[in-house]
């Protein structure tokens, strides 16, 4: 159902861009995004951008930049004229984790970029390959602390959310997990459920409709409580281990010297976007959850995640060579 959603929206945003492209708007923003196509970001990106013309009464178009876990689209924004009309969809990789992993990135987060506003928030889940016999948690948990091979986890790429997480529970469970890096979810999840691996610790945005058609078992939420879009998945917090919580968060940014007028007026407008129909339809087939957040409140929260994922990295020895 959310798959054929996805096509759907996505076919529908294309042919808006499109008309969008031949219209008599003269201000075009430009939403830069971290990911290619075809995924839940770019998703969420094209769904923003139309939302966003006819509030802004401008041509909104989304420009793929993938590569460096974020480094090399933030490093584009970096550099873009601060006047409002280039911004930053951005995950928390980037902004949050990059500068704990990197010794040296082509942009200062904390310098660089004003943050915007928070768009959706999205918990990362533990997915299992009933291909492989693992079908709940208690299977998972038997193969990762008994079997001599122990269990290997895929994820996204190094320094992404999803390694986050697998660093997490490794280090709360005690088990032996191989860490497996991808180079994006797409790739690291057909892996999964094709049991070239033991799962995928993901977005529940990007995992929700495998879990659904019985493809991948969700066993773990890595949040405070359960996800209503899997109410009978239970929190790691609820199976024993407190300190599994990783939340991925996606929103915009914009270069810094931009003058707040045009902050407050992307704000204002972001928050509006995401309160239409179809932003919420969005969220509610996707199983995410959405905020009205000032610019103060996300930089609030990037700081912490910040030193929250860059106390990990340290701990943990997390390199960028795995």
């Amino acid at each position: 159902m959310f798959k054929k959603y996805m096509r759907e929206t996505l076919a529908a945003l294309a042919l808006a861009c499109i008309a969008g492209t031949a219209s008599a708007q003269s201000e075009t923003v430009r939403i830069v995004v971290a990911f290619p196509p075809g995924g839940p970001s770019d998703t969420l990106a094209r769904l923003v951008a139309h939302e966003l013309g006819p509030i802004l009464d401008a041509n909104v178009v989304v420009e793929n930049k993938p590569g460096g876990n974020g480094a090399l689209a933030a490093g584009e924004v970096a550099r873009a004229k601060p006047d409002g009309n280039t911004v930053f969809l951005s995950s928390a990789g980037a902004i949050a984790i990059n500068p704990g992993l990197y010794e040296k990135l082509t942009y200062d987060p904390a310098k660089d970029f004003v943050p915007v506003t928070m768009l959706i928030a999205t918990p990362e889940i533990l997915a299992v390959p009933p291909k492989n016999g693992l079908h709940d948690f208690a299977d998972f948990k038997q193969r990762a602390s008994e079997g001599k091979d122990g269990v290997a986890l895929s994820s996204s790429g190094i320094g992404s959310m999803p390694h986050m997480a697998i660093a997490l529970l490794k280090r709360s469970t005690g088990f032996n997990i191989l860490h497996v890096p991808y180079s994006g979810a797409a790739p690291a999840i057909k892996d999964s459920i094709g049991g070239q691996v033991d799962g995928f610790f993901g977005d529940i945005s990007g995992l929700l409709k495998y879990v659904q058609d019985g493809r991948l078992a969700a066993v773990g939420v890595a949040a405070t409580k359960r996800s209503p879009a899997l109410p009978d998945v239970p929190t790691f917090q609820e199976l024993g281990y407190q300190d599994v919580i990783a939340t991925n968060w996606y929103g915009v940014f914009a270069p810094a010297g931009t003058p707040r007028e045009a902050i407050d007026r992307l704000n204002a407008a972001c928050n509006k976007a995401m309160q239409t129909d179809a932003a919420k339809k969005y969220v509610r087939m996707a199983g995410v959850d959405t905020f009205e957040t000032t610019p103060e409140a996300f930089a609030d929260m990037v700081k912490q995640d910040t030193r929250k994922w860059g106390d990990l990295v340290k701990e943990e020895h997390i390199t960028v060579n795995g």
